[in-house]
């Protein structure tokens, strides 16, 4: 077990998160109908195919957080990964957020390493426009404390490489064609309105 632990929340099924809001509750940034097939569909098809690959073996009752960690790359590295991207995706946001920026100490954190946290919004959101394909981006914290953007392909996650996931943007089709079509850009700058800063500064903690 270790850091990450802290962040699943509310686990059923083993990997299934349960939703801190409405499959309603985050439209007009992400409608009823994307979280439908997002988070009901996508998440569930991975969560699934997780739990097939991984029963009966000597990764079952594994924590996901050691599964991403350790399994060399193939289905269940590939499943595990989207799992906990998911998870931390869904999690990370709120239909009322208290506050539209962080505080405390990843405030302080965003200001020694970026600068500011409008040039953080700028940076990430930028990466998150400009990564090609499919894939996630996401704000970190590396293993010296520092903060960085990562840029990951596919269902890559950056503990993986031992940095800490803090905030991810998740920029595959799914995540946002049905409301946006193409315009990938237009969904990005909406998220940032819905984020749950107390949960992503609790990860930092």
């Amino acid at each position: 077990m270790n850091c990450l632990t802290t962040l699943i929340v509310s686990i059923m099924n083993n990997f299934m998160p349960v939703l801190p809001y409405d499959t309603d509750g985050l439209a007009p940034v992400i409608s009823k109908e994307t979280i439908e097939y997002h988070y009901g569909k996508h998440l569930q098809t991975y969560v699934n195919n997780l739990e097939k690959l991984t029963r009966g073996t000597a990764l079952e009752g594994e924590e996901i957080e050691d599964l991403v960690i350790e399994s060399p790359e193939g289905p269940v590295y590939n499943n595990a990964g989207q799992v906990l991207n998911h998870q931390l995706y869904f999690l990370q946001f709120t239909p009322n957020p208290r506050t539209d920026r962080p505080e405390g100490k990843l405030a302080t954190l965003i200001v020694r390493d970026f600068g500011s946290f409008e040039e953080l919004k700028k940076k990430m959101t930028e990466q998150s426009i400009i990564l090609f394909g499919s894939g996630w981006v996401w704000l970190c914290m590396n293993e010296h404390g520092g903060l960085e953007i990562t840029s990951c392909p596919n269902g890559d996650n950056p503990l993986r490489h031992g940095k800490l996931p803090l905030l991810g943007f998740d920029v595959w089709e799914h995540a946002y064609y049905l409301d946006y079509q193409n315009r990938r850009a237009d969904h990005i700058a909406r998220l940032w309105e819905i984020i749950n800063w107390d949960e992503v500064s609790r990860r930092a903690e």
